[in-house]
């Protein structure tokens, strides 16, 4: 290699050496750029996270309100007609919680007379889901209130709407059915009653 090339050799390596500095140099600006953008977004995600959990809260809430207007409705026109199918009933409790052991149950609306008792599960909206809630604490209640274990307990879903999928699986496991009529109630039952 003459000194002519090995000078000019020299001289691109500089070259080639300045512009990787440059790109080093851009490259670190980019990554400054980087951690500031991933910065901001940490924190915009704080942000809706925050807000999606207010958001959560109030839809709960007006959850909780329609089912708390749903059982009031209903508490109110069993005060009125105190009638479940041609069952007649003297005494209407609302909101009857009970925990025995590892066992602990809410019952909405809970009616009774001298031979017999019914428990009503309140839904706003009533889905085929909801049976297997109200089956749980029909099964639950003479264990968490054996001092009914002589009465006849039947069960029953209200609620301000039921598809016909829900009404029908009410009826095939014997439940009553009360919805809303106007300002009335009304009562569905099938040919099989499930007593306990």
């Amino acid at each position: 290699m003459t000194d002519g090339e090995l000078k000019a050799l020299v001289a691109s390596l500089a070259v080639s050496q300045k512009e990787t500095d440059i790109q080093i140099k851009e490259l670190s600006v980019s990554q400054k750029e980087t951690g500031i953008q991933i910065k901001e977004l940490s924190v915009s995600q704080k942000e809706t996270s925050r807000k999606l959990d207010k958001v959560a809260q109030m839809i709960g809430g007006v959850s909780k309100s329609q089912g708390d207007v749903a059982e009031d409705f209903f508490y109110n026109s069993f005060i009125n007609d105190n009638h479940l199918g041609g069952l007649s009933f003297d005494d209407i409790t609302q909101s009857m919680r009970k925990h025995k052991g590892k066992t602990q149950e809410e019952y909405d609306i809970f009616l009774t007379n001298g031979e017999s008792i019914a428990i009503i599960e309140v839904k706003y909206k009533a889905h085929v889901d909801d049976i297997k809630k109200l089956t749980r604490k029909f099964d639950n209640f003479k264990k968490l209130f054996p001092i009914y274990s002589g009465y006849k307990l039947y069960g029953a879903m209200a609620s301000f709407y039921f598809n016909q999928d829900t009404k029908d699986e009410l009826l095939k496991q014997g439940y009553f059915i009360v919805e809303r009529s106007g300002d009335l109630i009304k009562t569905e039952k099938s040919d099989y009653l499930r007593v306990a």
